[in-house]
């Protein structure tokens, strides 16, 4: 048995010893413990090193709120990782641990030497320091930052750990599993609703765990936490312990991480090490309770310094007393407390130094009984030790005078401010706090987010008044959700009530500018620190936090912030209200990168998805290029046919008879309902009243910038019904474009937007031949020119499939889209791949589309324009309703600079010398000019042309729409090139092929 461990107390195993490491040496902890706990239970308090000073630290606290006892923790290869808060990290066998911030060693740590220069050091030293020589910051300011900065290692391997991710619904979500939330879950799940209840702890109860003496309906705490497990989950609540809840956001979805395996000793092969879960709830109740604040005095950050509430719950939780002999410095009831539970426990408590003149007749008594001597009106003002504290200064306090001290050896002095509730989640919703003047803290008030606060963290003290709490939030829960519930009750027995007062600094009789009284531990930021910054012209608490970096650790300012904001107000001679508070951000706890990318690693880094008639493609030998979040069939090259020899074949193939193309990946999007005119009308800039039904027209879609955001063809199926089509890339963009503006600008119309890109599959016929392939397959509807022309559309049978037939072409030929439901995408690409067979018809992929595309002058959103074009530089004037009222991007379209005849503007390019041109090369009108040339645009497209027997490339060019015939200079890797400058439409410039 370790030598501060207690036989019989705690929740540990004592049965079940668990093997781990720290810096090399081998420790023996109980199944259930905490690195922290365990170190604890050997005496082991130093854990750490603070990181600006280097000082010597161990854990101030229990809990996930710890600044100092950052630890890094091994789990196997690959599986390192550094800042682990020691007094989370459940123990498992094998577990390597290491202390952080320390070289050579944590007892004798070179570093230190900071604390010993520490007046150089003060706050915003890092804006008046490193400025001269100018010389010097290359080679040796940037240098030796860079090396200072940053706590502990980065991982340098590979992370082989999976994550998981999912969504959950549920009426009501308990974040809290203390007192309160276990009263509010239980009443919510009796009215029927649907319950979740979190915590972040490896069990519910919360701060119960760390006090059995209450008795709660006649049995110890333990005992009624037990039965309440019991009813919990036989109403059928799901619990969720070592879940954490990081983030409250809109329209009350909450991110909880929940972990795994970390505390398991052989975890299952294949198992997710953390997950995300993302949580929407009809009601959210907050309970997270408060969190113990530390007084700020000289020296109150050594080892053996710790919150009364942390020595409580090493005792009571893990069976662990923090020292031989204790003392104790508070300002409020709690700390009491402790000290008894820790004398009950046969510990030693040497003295309890109140900050308060008067405390409770009841608690001094109790104190007294215990051989525990009171020292009532006394501050602290020192600590001795090095490595571990080994006495506490304190000093009486009258009238505001700081009297003689007396040194009181200890070796752990416990500690109490008081309590701040915990506001971080609700905070994250915008919710607004209030400054309670009793309490001298912030308290929720007006709520952004349907949700109940209770217990603790709206300021409530005591057993019985949480309890009472945590029913009345269950209750009105459920009742907004429109539910009826029974309130319920729960008679306290031994509870402890407590009150105390807030404070800056303690007062001292020494040099204020002198004292190492820290208010952030990790960043190691002292009172004198902020007042400083105050001095320095600082007079908003997020100033003042940025100067001195209080509260920007990864504690977030759990343990700092009050107490920075009360020196400040009191710096400034301001009310804290009247200085702020800083804003807190999600994640509430430090979370792994690992835990937020979820499957998204490796091959699922990025989700790849596939058309129906992708196996097809596969099975015939196809290469793949990705194009969005789309795997696409890039060419299908036969034998040994390299990828120009397949894209020559599949061109001319395509354009001698026919080819066949999967456009299922284009976008495609219903607007339906009576307003779905007036509504095309304003989003595009085309004209659409007049448009009958059964016919398509292009469609140009701008931003309110007046540029060129997407296109697509666009058939109107009906006097209230549009299928739209988009680019690829540009399907999810088009949506939410059309959904902001319907919601937002246009709430009035009369308008139904459906994304249907995943349930239609598209084949695109093409060729002088497509309507001999196509005719035989079609039912009710004659695809004759004169009875089916170009730019129409119907629904019509394809293959025995019901479908919507466009005549449509992207390619210059005569040509069809099929759209089918995604289901039978496959069977309708087979149906007409063998109808075709007869007229040696073509698959082909992504590269000859674009080929074929570029040789008519059709443009790619995203390739031939990049944010900065409008309609007029890419020659799609035509596409604008001059005539139109008003459409997104009309009035940009007026501007001058958009008006201005010096614009990039979209041209073709033809070399003299017939090179193939690169997508991206400069171009320049004078190749003799002087260095840095003048780039007069860029080309944007370029391929090998088989029908024209020669390159053609399409490019923005300043002024270009007035240089036609104009010689322009390319600068290549094998040389300049001269190219002329000629209209984008290379090939059937009448059109006639595709009118056939």
């Amino acid at each position: 048995m370790s030598r501060y461990r207690i036989p019989g107390l705690g929740r540990v195993d004592p049965a079940k010893p668990v093997s781990f490491t720290f810096d090399g040496k081998r420790y023996t902890g109980l199944r259930g413990d905490t690195v922290a706990s365990a170190l604890l239970a050997h005496g082991v308090h130093l854990m750490g090193r603070s990181f600006k000073y280097h000082r010597p630290r161990g854990p101030v606290t229990a809990g996930s709120e710890e600044p100092n006892a950052l630890i890094g923790t091994s789990r196997g290869p690959g599986r390192f990782e550094p800042n682990t808060r020691a007094t989370v990290q459940e123990l498992r066998e094998g577990l390597v641990t290491e202390s952080q911030n320390k070289f050579p060693s944590l007892k004798f740590d070179i570093g230190a030497v900071n604390d010993r220069a520490y007046m150089l050091f003060s706050a915003g030293f890092y804006y008046k320091t490193f400025m001269w020589p100018r010389s010097f910051w290359d080679k040796v300011y940037e240098p030796f930052i860079r090396a200072a900065a940053g706590l502990g290692k980065s991982p340098t391997e590979a992370d082989p750990d999976d994550y998981a991710s999912r969504y959950l619904h549920t009426d009501v979500l308990v974040v809290g599993g203390g007192a309160a939330g276990i009263s509010a879950a239980l009443v919510a799940a009796k009215s029927g609703a649907r319950v979740v209840l979190v915590d972040e702890n490896p069990e519910m109860g919360g701060s119960l765990l760390s006090d059995p003496a209450v008795r709660i309906e006649g049995r110890g705490s333990w005992a009624w936490l037990a039965d309440q497990m019991s009813q919990l989950r036989a109403a059928g609540v799901t619990l969720m312990t070592r879940t954490t809840a990081i983030g409250y956001y809109h329209q009350n979805m909450v991110g909880l991480v929940e972990r795994l395996t970390d505390h398991l000793d052989h975890p299952p092969a294949g198992a997710p090490r953390e997950r995300m879960w993302r949580v929407r709830a009809g009601q959210v109740i907050l309970a997270q309770g408060a969190l113990e604040k530390p007084l700020v005095f000289d020296g109150n950050d050594r080892p053996g310094v710790m919150l009364a509430g942390a020595a409580q719950t090493y005792l009571n939780r893990y069976g662990v007393k923090v020292g031989d002999c204790a003392a104790v410095v508070t300002s409020h009831d709690s700390a009491w407390y402790a000290a008894f539970d820790l004398v009950d426990a046969g510990g030693r408590v040497a003295a309890i130094a109140d900050l308060r003149a008067e405390v409770r007749p009841d608690l001094v008594e109790a104190a007294r009984k215990r051989g525990i001597e009171v020292l009532t009106g006394h501050t602290a003002t020192a600590t001795y030790g090095r490595l571990r504290v080994k006495a506490v200064r304190v000093n009486p306090v009258r009238n505001g005078q700081v009297g003689a001290g007396r040194k009181i050896a200890c070796d752990a002095l416990l500690i109490s401010g008081g309590w701040t509730p915990s506001l971080h989640l609700f905070s994250h919703t915008k919710g607004s706090l209030t400054w309670d003047e009793a309490s001298r803290t912030f308290l929720p008030n007006h709520k952004t987010e349907a949700c109940q606060i209770a217990g603790a963290g709206r300021g409530l003290w005591g057993y019985g008044p949480v309890l009472e709490d945590g029913a009345k939030a269950g209750l009105a829960a459920v009742e907004a959700l429109g539910r009826t519930g029974l309130p319920l009750s729960a008679k306290v027995e031994g509870d402890r009530p407590g009150t105390g007062t807030s404070q800056k600094e303690l007062p001292t009789d020494r040099s204020a500018g002198k004292a190492k009284a820290f208010v952030d531990y990790q960043n190691d930021v002292t009172a004198k620190d902020i007042r400083l910054a105050v001095r320095e012209g600082m007079r908003s608490i997020e100033h003042v936090k940025r100067y001195t970096t209080n509260g920007m650790a990864t504690d977030q300012g759990k343990m700092s912030n009050i107490n920075g904001l009360m020196i400040a107000a009191d710096a400034l001679g301001k009310e804290p209200p009247q200085v702020g508070l800083t804003t807190f951000r999600p994640p509430y706890t430090p979370t792994s990168f690992g835990t937020f990318a979820g499957y998204h690693k490796g091959a699922t880094f990025e989700l790849t998805r596939k058309t129906p008639i992708d196996p097809w493609a596969e099975a015939h030998g196809a290469v793949f290029e990705p194009v969005s979040l789309w795997r696409r069939a890039w060419y299908f090259p036969q034998g040994t046919e390299d990828m120009h020899q397949a894209v020559a074949r599949e061109c001319r193939m395509t354009r001698a008879s026919a080819g066949m193309f999967d456009a299922s990946t284009l976008g495609k999007i219903e607007v339906a309902g009576p307003d779905a005119v007036e509504f095309m009308n304003r989003m595009y800039t085309n004209p659409w009243t007049k448009l009958a039904p059964g016919r398509c027209r292009y469609g140009l879609l701008l931003g309110e910038d007046g540029f060129i955001r997407d296109d697509g063809v666009i058939g109107r199926l009906g006097q209230d019904l549009f299928h739209v089509t988009t680019t690829t890339g540009g399907a999810a963009r088009v949506m939410n474009m059309m959904e902001d503006y319907l919601q937002t600008e246009w709430p009035d119309l009369n308008v139904w937007l459906t994304s249907t890109t995943e349930q239609w599959s598209t084949v695109a016929v093409n060729g002088p031949n497509a309507r001999n392939v196509l005719a035989p397959l079609v039912e009710g509807l004659d695809l004759s020119d004169a009875a089916f022309p170009h730019m129409s559309v119907a629904e019509c049978t394809v293959a025995g499939l019901p479908a919507r037939l466009f005549r449509i072409s992207f390619t210059g030929e005569l040509g069809f889209e099929i759209n089918v439901p995604a289901r039978h995408g496959l069977a309708l690409w087979k149906a007409i791949h063998e109808a075709g067979q007869r007229y040696d018809i073509c698959p082909y992929g992504t590269e000859t589309m674009h080929v074929l595309r570029a040789e008519k002058g059709y443009i790619i959103v995203g390739q031939d324009t990049d944010g900065t074009i409008t309609p007029q530089d890419a020659g799609l004037d035509w596409a604008v309703g001059k005539a139109k009222k008003d459409f997104v991007g009309k009035r940009s379209l007026q501007r001058p600079d958009i008006v201005a005849p010096n614009r990039k503007q979209l041209v073709g390019l033809l070399t003299e010398d017939g090179t193939r041109l690169e997508e991206g090369a400069q171009i320049v009108l004078d190749p003799n000019q002087s260095l840095p040339m003048t780039m007069a645009g860029h080309v944007t497209s370029s391929y090998d042309s088989v029908a024209l027997g020669r390159p053609i490339a399409m490019a923005v060019i300043t002024g270009g729409h007035g240089r036609m015939g104009e010689t322009v200079h390319i600068p290549m890797p094998n040389g300049t090139v001269r190219a002329t400058i000629t209209s984008t439409n290379f090939y059937d410039p009448d059109g006639e092929r595709l009118k056939a």
